[in-house]
């Protein structure tokens, strides 16, 4: 049996989608699906809540302004994109950026999950308070943000979504702290 590359994999799950039409009005509205970006063997994925109207129109996860800003913080701990792995829960942008609903993010959690089956990261950082909630309902974002937490064998980290962040200073730096601690997290779990 021939055995698939991360990247194979990955791209079947993306096919899959497509082909079980999932969310099929999100869809319709979408320019695109925006599946995922980045190294399929990485140690850290990110996950967003939704495309908004750049990604939907790139076909990539976090290319607008909060985009920017993750890849600054980024390169604030030495990584680029080219070293995590970047996806949302939803893969299709809601219309007018809308708040994804629960019945769309429950319909896309069980392709979410293979990703990371495939992906295998040794930490999933959320961001944003959707993002969080998927995984880790009872947690509030503004209570655990920087806090890893361990759940059925996976570590996730709570942040605070770059997009917020945008829009208030204090959030910013928040988010910058917290986003200093990932070596540190990374070099506990190796």
């Amino acid at each position: 049996m021939s055995t698939q590359t991360k990247q194979q994999q990955l791209d079947q799950i993306k096919a899959e989608i497509i082909k079980n039409n999932v969310c099929p009005d999100l869809a319709k509205q979408a320019t695109q699906l925006v599946f995922g970006d980045g190294n399929a063997d990485a140690d850290i994925v990110f996950i967003g809540e939704a495309p908004g109207k750049n990604e939907d129109q790139q076909g990539l996860p976090f290319v607008g302004a909060a985009g920017k800003f993750l890849n600054e913080m980024l390169a604030m701990i030495d990584l680029q994109r080219e070293d995590v792995y970047i996806t949302n829960i939803v893969k299709y942008r809601p219309p007018n950026n809308r708040d994804p609903y629960p019945d769309e993010k429950q319909e896309f959690l069980p392709y979410l999950e293979q990703q990371l089956e495939v992906i295998q990261p040794k930490i999933v950082i959320t961001l944003g308070r959707h993002s969080l909630n998927c995984f880790l309902p009872d947690l509030s974002i503004s209570q655990v943000h920087g806090q890893p937490k361990r759940f059925k064998g996976r570590v996730y980290l709570p942040l605070f979504h770059p997009a917020a962040a945008l829009y208030n200073g204090g959030m910013r730096q928040t988010l910058i702290d917290d986003f200093a601690k990932i070596p540190i997290i990374l070099k506990k779990l190796t």
